[in-house]
């Protein structure tokens, strides 16, 4: 059942939800192809709807992937932090979203269902003509997620398991033609716990806006 939220309600407070992620209550294959037939409608260079989405409920296939997903995030995010000038929010907040996906990359596994979104091309494509390939696909999966929001669900983007070889064992995992498909990221898919969520601190739109020039 949908949430009675406004159009601008979905889109400020459709949020990462990691913490928040319900792992113990099923998520319909029929709520998520809800979810995505709405997503479909999301705009796709020269019509040419490259994608295909993969969905993940075997768990011996997510806590693989979870697997690689955590050998790379723990890399990651050991790593030295940037540093904010005092009362960025961004730096206020670095600890506890270092703390929420540490929380997620342990758990992946978890989520009732995991997504892959993948576009056709190839590796040379997605670096040489990047903006107007991932162009293709991204609009979508973010129509998803906010499709996920509007029903009380939730998901994060994530892109950690794509390094290190990650996108390829993933590819070989699922059967993905690792030749001919990208993979735009590992979402987890939840219910989420409560959903209440509130804007998020960021960067006063004057601060980065540029009229004409830089």
């Amino acid at each position: 059942m949908a949430l009675n939220l406004s159009v601008d309600e979905v889109l400020t407070t459709t949020r990462s939800v990691r913490k928040r992620l319900d792992f113990e209550k099923p998520v319909p294959r029929e709520l998520i192809t809800e979810c995505l037939e709405l997503a479909l409608q999301a705009p796709t260079g020269s019509n040419a709807q490259g994608w295909q989405w993969v969905f993940i409920e075997d768990a011996e296939k997510k806590k693989a992937i979870r697997d690689i997903y955590l050998a790379n995030a723990t890399e990651y995010l050991d790593m030295p932090k940037p540093e904010y000038a005092e009362g960025d929010t961004r730096g206020e907040r670095m600890g506890a979203v270092t703390d929420s996906a540490k929380y997620l990359a342990e758990h992946m596994h978890e989520a009732p269902v995991l997504l892959v979104p993948c576009l056709e091309g190839s590796v040379k494509l997605a670096n040489a003509m990047s903006a107007g390939f991932w162009g293709s696909l991204l609009p979508a999966v973010w129509s998803f997620n906010l499709a996920l929001r509007s029903r009380g669900l939730g998901s994060c983007w994530t892109t950690l398991h794509l390094g290190n070889g990650g996108e390829q064992k993933v590819a070989e995992l699922l059967g993905i033609p690792y030749d001919n498909y990208r993979q735009a990221g590992l979402f987890p898919i939840a219910y989420t716990k409560g959903t209440d969520f509130k804007l998020a601190k960021r960067l006063p739109a004057d601060q980065v806006t540029h009229w004409d020039t830089w």
